[in-house]
């Protein structure tokens, strides 16, 4: 092309000069087809340099490169390529990858964000509704002590007179009467001077409880399936247990299976077990206990409890409760599928659940050890889901108030001997603010606790019988 335009432009100037030019063609040593003219100087009749051809054959030479250059730049503008890219420049693939991951990463994070968004504003909508919840509980219970507290015959919100010590059967009281109930009721203090003179001595004999002391570590769960679960030592051991073996287990998880076994509280607390059982079933809850060289537990997923006896390592007895809750239905406070818990008291094994028919109150039972067999049953007006747990002693029912509160308190009490259940106030004190089981052993006289990773006992005190 600028070759042809050079031949064009050199005939034309010579044309208007009159000089006559000679075109000539040839292949070249390539054998490509060339044209070439020549024309006569008109002032020079030598060439004394011919260096000039030279220079010039090196501008044409650098006239063709750019022009080269210029039409790829024209040919890529008219493509799908990068713009602002210099002409004869390469385009890098690895740019193009590096490129489309930032688009990605990008279109990920707006994604996240507006997922974060969402559940901000879900989180908002879930706090009004507890604040709107917590407004009307506050509003209940400001109602129900100005009801309470009118003076002299009844009034609105009084309950209808009652005989002393009477306790309605089959209505079960609302949650924040409760709470009313177990602020009001202080511990006589004819009661507190009537208490044995050493806590948790094995000649205080049965009688009522009065006090509950400072919980006592004696160990700690370092992994995260120790978060709740039950330790616990034999009243009445068989051999070759003795009434220093003590017990654990770890219960978050969906396949809870092992049982630690060790020979003292004090090798629990090093935590080098001497044995570790494998269940043949799953349990579920921190309702076991142990007695009488048999540990007793709810399966996973049933309303039956079970007894494993630990020198056969087989299950010897198990049998369902009639009715009972299960996985959920009725727990206590805290939850846990704490539906089914069973207690140790001086006078034996029981049970402790609720049922569709009792409207979700506690309802208690007497269990023969041996077979699993009912021998007994009492329906009390306390409702399950509104205590964080419970124990037996000396045939009574006692209640806590609340698992994480650092100031809870035992706020209720069942006689099965009389059948009349009462409020109380005993401090009782939270102090990992997560308790997940309490359980009472009749031979220490003293509450075994699972504290948030925490195993705890409490000291306690009973009034003479």
């Amino acid at each position: 092309m600028l070759g042809a335009l050079l031949l064009f432009w050199g005939g034309l100037a010579l044309g208007c000069r009159g000089e006559k030019a000679f075109l000539r063609r040839a292949d070249d040593s390539t054998g490509r087809c060339t044209y070439s003219f020549s024309v006569a100087s008109p002032v020079e009749a030598a060439c004394p340099d011919a260096g000039g051809v030279l220079e010039l054959r090196a501008e044409l030479a650098s006239l063709a490169a750019r022009l080269s250059r210029l039409e790829s730049w024209e040919r890529g503008m008219g493509s799908s390529g990068p713009r602002g890219k210099e002409a004869g420049d390469a385009w890098d693939p690895q740019q193009t990858a590096s490129a489309s991951r930032l688009e990605a990463a990008y279109s990920e994070l707006l994604r996240a964000k507006s997922r974060l968004e969402e559940e901000k504003g879900r989180l908002e909508r879930e706090k009004e509704e507890l604040g709107r919840r917590l407004e009307s509980s506050a509003q209940e219970i400001t109602r129900l002590r100005a009801n309470r507290c009118l003076p002299g015959g009844e009034g609105p919100g009084r309950d209808p007179p009652r005989a002393p010590g009477k306790a309605p059967r089959w209505d079960p009281q609302p949650l924040a009467y409760q709470e009313l109930q177990s602020e009001r009721t202080e511990v006589p203090v004819s009661r507190l001077l009537e208490e044995t003179g050493r806590p948790g001595g094995k000649d205080s004999g049965c009688g009522e409880l009065v006090w509950v002391g400072d919980p006592i570590v004696f160990g700690r769960a370092e992994s995260i399936a120790g978060k709740y679960g039950v330790w616990m030592k034999d009243p009445e051991p068989v051999t070759p247990f003795t009434r220093e073996t003590t017990w654990r287990v770890d219960a978050v998880g969906t396949e809870v299976r092992q049982l630690f076994q060790y020979e003292a509280a004090e090798q629990l607390a090093r935590g080098y077990p001497d044995k570790v059982h494998i269940l043949p079933r799953p349990l579920e809850s921190t309702g076991a206990v142990i007695y009488r060289g048999g540990f007793f537990f709810q399966p996973r997923r049933s309303r039956a409890v079970a007894r494993y006896d630990l020198r056969e390592e087989a299950v010897t007895a198990e049998r369902e409760i009639p009715g009972a809750g299960y996985h959920g239905q009725y727990p206590y406070a805290w939850g846990g599928y704490t539906d089914i818990d069973l207690a140790v008291d001086e006078t034996g094994l029981w049970v402790i659940y609720s049922t569709e028919k009792a409207r979700g109150a506690i309802v208690l039972s007497k269990l023969n050890p041996e077979t699993l067999d009912i021998q007994q049953t009492w329906e009390t007006n306390i409702r399950k889901r509104g205590v964080a747990n419970s124990f037996v002693i000396c045939g009574t029912l006692y209640t806590v108030s609340s698992y994480s509160a650092p100031n809870a308190t035992i706020n209720f009490a069942y006689d099965t001997a009389t059948g009349a259940s009462r409020a109380l106030s005993i401090p009782f004190q939270n102090r990992f603010r997560y308790l997940s089981m309490v359980d009472y052993n009749p031979t220490e006289r003293q509450l075994f606790a699972w504290d948030s990773f925490n195993m705890v006992t409490y000291p306690v005190r009973l009034s003479r019988a």
